[in-house]
């Protein structure tokens, strides 16, 4: 090797060893896009105007669905910890271990910076248990920068960190949507090096309870205070969407918005305590699917999705293959060209090809943690499956269950009764899904 005097041994290798991964993937970096992910927490699939909510003014998502595509049977988890290890790592809750991520999982992030990236994780982390334990924190886990709270607003309150040092606590939950995107916005404008490509993993307080508006948006909405809030979230996104046209990275940029699980929608939990405001009912909505956040239902795992690359991802699109933050991961690996990790069982699958508009159909199989498995059509569920203890249906009989999502969207009709030998081969690839052992990490 010849040493560069002013860089050194070490940083040579690095880039030797960036400039071997991009090769080795087909990559040039002229060819890597940005990333941006803008995820929200809590939302329902029919929370938005182009998902079908007629009271909802979602203009700047409208605009965004139009210029890409906007996915129809796309799947996150069904609560917040678990929905962001899989997205994080390409693995299913069963093995990314949601809250409790341990520091050995591996995060696009981490590998995305081996190829170039510079990276910035702002907002809720959610996967080190709601502590600052630095070893499981973002900039640990592959984020050059990261501003946001660890945990969730369940008392009203967010307490920030700023990179890996506390950065002050807030209760004012309507500043929230302004704050993480005006962060987002600064980082674009003013900490994001335009010699490299960027990953930018925006991750929203809301709609998660205690939900709030600001001044500009509080009451303005035919959706009450959650509708508000879902049109600030709107017109926020847009504030940056119109960033990266004033910074010219709008071309080059793969921008894709979805939720990490679905809304609280069932009545029983309006009447419970739940630190609520005092006669507040704010829920959002889940359409045509069956209960919401914390349920193996569609409603608790199915979530809108919009992916937008201009001239590479189709626009105007409309697609219902099953696709899943699972797929992140390995569709990176591609776009970004690193390497996935071959020490671990990775759930996710390439959907470069379905993005792109290359191909149309999806993922064949999709697990529902320790409740069941879908599986083209097919959806099976066992009996008594696990909710997270959120939304367990009071009226919900102990027996196994078999749906025919494309006949029965809202999951009305079980037949498992009627096709036994259906429930028994589903029933095993589930097992086989779950008994597929973690390899040593090294």
């Amino acid at each position: 090797m010849i040493h560069d005097l002013k860089r050194g041994p070490t940083l040579t290798l690095v880039v030797c060893l960036h400039s071997w991964l991009l090769v080795s993937a087909g990559v040039s970096a002229a060819e890597q896009p940005n990333i941006l992910i803008l995820f929200t927490d809590d939302q329902g699939y029919a929370d938005l105007a182009c998902y079908g909510n007629s009271q909802n003014k979602t203009p700047r998502l409208d605009q965004l669905a139009a210029a890409g595509t906007r996915f129809t049977s796309f799947y996150a988890q069904t609560v917040c910890g678990p929905s962001r290890s899989a997205l994080l790592t390409g693995r299913y809750p069963l093995r990314s271990k949601g809250w409790s991520m341990p520091a050995t999982e591996v995060t696009f992030a981490e590998l995305m910076r081996q190829t170039g990236y510079q990276t910035a994780c702002i907002g809720k982390w959610d996967v080190s248990n709601r502590k600052p334990i630095l070893k499981r924190m973002p900039n640990a886990q592959g984020f050059d920068y990261y501003f946001g709270p660890l945990g969730a607003n369940d008392g009203g309150q967010v307490t920030f960190h700023e990179n890996q040092e506390p950065a002050g606590s807030s209760r004012q939950m309507g500043e929230l949507i302004t704050l993480y995107t005006n962060r987002a916005i600064s980082y674009l404008q003013e900490k994001r090096d335009p010699d490299k490509p960027f990953l930018l993993y925006l991750a929203h307080t809301m709609m998660h309870t205690i939900i709030n508006a600001s001044d500009r948006f509080r009451g303005k909405s035919a959706g009450g205070l959650y509708g508000d809030v879902v049109e600030e979230f709107d017109y926020e996104t847009g504030r940056l969407l119109d960033t990266l046209d004033e910074l010219g990275l709008r071309e080059n940029t793969l921008v894709i918005y979805t939720s990490d699980n679905g809304p609280w929608n069932q009545r029983k939990y309006t009447t419970r305590k739940q630190g609520h405001p005092k006669g507040s009912v704010f829920w959002g909505q889940a359409g045509p699917l069956r209960n919401g956040k914390g349920s193996p239902y569609e409603g608790g795992y199915r979530l809108p999705c919009i992916v937008r690359w201009p001239g590479k991802v189709p626009a105007g699109r409309i697609s219902d293959a099953v696709f899943a933050t699972i797929d992140l991961l390995p569709t990176f690996a591609t776009l970004c060209g690193f390497k996935i990790p071959s020490d671990r069982r990775l759930d996710g699958i390439d959907q470069t090809e379905l993005l792109l508009g290359q191909r149309e159909s999806g993922r064949d199989t999709f697990y529902f943690d320790r409740a069941g498995v879908r599986q083209g059509k097919w959806k099976y569920l066992k009996a008594q499956p696990f909710f997270y203890n959120y939304a367990i249906e009071d009226d919900r009989p102990p027996v196994e269950e078999l749906y025919d999502l494309e006949s029965d969207l809202g999951e009305q009709t079980n037949l498992a009764t009627r096709f036994p030998q259906k429930v028994a081969a589903l029933r095993a690839l589930m097992q086989s899904i779950e008994g597929v052992q973690q390899q040593p990490q090294k």
